[in-house]
């Protein structure tokens, strides 16, 4: 607990997001909406803050956490940026790509957001109300998805009060997020060299990553709905919840035309709906394995495993 019972939600307007950034100084948990998902926010350069969040989501503590920054100036005060890094950050931020770059010694962050690792996650996120708040801080904020560890992230507060009620201060609401699937992570090696961790919103040109855990959404059993997942289902059997995209319709359909953004935006309030639903398990349409496609079939097969 980060000091209440009731876990109050206000509008994200000034006088929320005011609110939200008295709380956030004083140390306390604020979940905030952000193009992809809502995270769960706490000043990245405090101990004890950083260790409410992993309280609260139940996580493990080897699975860092990424550290979000206004803009690049301020994320070269905890990262070293090489050209690559740089132009990385030029093209694509603010938005929704982070990147794991060698930890600056002087960083001052806390230790738990980078899990013991050399290197940190760094993202300037694109959303106004997450922009506004980062500008009215002045400290950097870790804000992993604000959901119970390893369950389904939330793309509106409901889906963050469903799991976190009670165990967090504030949820700035500012309706459902757009992108609905988290950000692309890309390390940049000393050499150069670019290597996915995490599939997202933006496809950049990299090689993949081992499985070493060196940012979130490694994990082999993620985004879990707590029903047996099957997927590639063109039907459902007798039990099964329906998850549908294009000409497979479903009890919850991701797109009916079948456009991949819309369906990123949809994965999550789709798995929700699933979750509460009483089939005792859930089958899911064929996704094609393209462009954002690659992002909601990873979030798929760990929410599977």
């Amino acid at each position: 607990m980060s000091g209440k019972n009731v876990t109050e939600v206000v509008a994200a307007g000034p006088e929320g997001i005011a609110k939200a950034a008295r709380i956030l100084e004083s140390g306390g948990l604020v979940a905030v909406p952000t193009e992809t998902v809502y995270g769960l926010a706490a000043r990245a350069d405090s101990d004890e803050a950083v260790a409410r969040i992993y309280a609260a989501k139940g996580r493990p503590d080897f699975n860092p956490l990424i550290v979000h920054v206004r803009d690049a100036e301020q994320a070269a005060r905890f990262g070293e940026f090489s050209d690559p890094a740089r132009a990385l950050a030029a093209a694509h931020w603010p938005g929704p790509l982070t990147l794991v770059l060698p930890r600056r010694s002087d960083a001052g962050l806390a230790k738990a957001v980078t899990a013991g690792l050399t290197t940190v996650a760094l993202r300037a996120p694109a959303h106004p109300v997450m922009q506004t708040l980062l500008a009215a801080c002045g400290f950097p904020l870790a804000a992993p998805s604000a959901n119970r560890s390893g369950f389904i992230s939330p793309t509106c507060a409901e889906h963050v009060l469903a799991s976190l009620a009670g165990r967090i201060d504030l949820v700035l609401d500012a309706g459902p997020t757009l992108a609905g699937v988290e950000s692309t992570i890309v390390a940049v090696r000393a050499d150069g060299s670019l290597e996915e961790l995490r599939p997202g919103p933006l496809q950049i040109a990299s090689q993949t990553a081992n499985q070493s855990i060196e940012a979130p959404g490694q994990l082999a059993s993620h985004y879990a709905p707590g029903k047996p997942v099957r997927l590639n289902a063109t039907a459902a059997a007798a039990g099964e919840f329906h998850i549908g995209f294009g000409t497979v319709r479903g009890d919850c359909t991701l797109s009916v035309s079948g456009d991949l953004i819309e369906a990123a935006a949809h994965l999550y309030a789709c798995l929700h709906e699933a979750a509460r639903a009483p089939e005792a398990r859930i089958a899911v349409a064929p996704i094609p394995d393209t462009g954002i496609g690659r992002a909601i079939n990873d979030r798929l097969r760990r929410a599977a495993t």
